[in-house]
């Protein structure tokens, strides 16, 4: 199978993002509801996307991936969140997801941004080169599902907060 072309989303593939989020986690297995479309809308309206990408494959959008601010509460600045990352469901474990993160890491490097934090899935994040921070980490959240990537070495310390698009029903 070709590899998926990875691009900036555009006002065309806005629909489809919608659906392709809304489908990637609908089955997850994740508890709580699934409100993961909507964040990635909020996000957009408040014009907080600093990267969204999408990936392209056999003439269809497959998936998706959202990089937006994120504050420490102990002043650090240039840390993103990274997520939803969506993949359709019959494309998942192929390296869309993969390829998506990758291609955003890329580009937040190149943007000078310092690190990029996120919730998610112990066995995934670490091929990245995501780590657990014990003196980093959101409010009620585990620590063992908090990751972080530091592109300068330097980590912060304290509670993340994400844009409140996150809380969005």
């Amino acid at each position: 199978m070709a590899e998926p072309i990875i691009r900036d989303e555009t006002p065309r593939d806005i629909d489809a993002i919608t659906v392709v989020t809304e489908m990637a986690f609908r089955d997850s297995g994740l508890p709580g509801e699934r409100t993961e479309q909507y964040v990635v809308t909020a996000l957009r309206e408040a014009g907080a996307l600093t990267i969204s990408l999408v990936a392209k494959d056999a003439g269809r959008i497959a998936g998706h991936s959202a990089f937006s601010p994120a504050a420490i509460s102990d002043g650090t600045t240039g840390w993103y969140t990274l997520g939803p990352v969506s993949v359709l469901p019959d494309r998942q474990r192929q390296g869309i997801g993969s390829a998506l993160i990758r291609a955003g890491l890329d580009r937040l490097r190149a943007m000078g941004a310092n690190g990029i934090v996120l919730v998610g899935h112990p066995g995934y994040y670490p091929r990245f080169g995501f780590v657990h921070r014990g003196n980093l980490g959101y409010e009620g959240i585990p620590s063992d599902v908090t990751f972080a990537l530091s592109f300068d070495g330097h980590y912060p310390t304290g509670v993340i907060t994400d844009h409140p698009a996150f809380h969005t029903k």
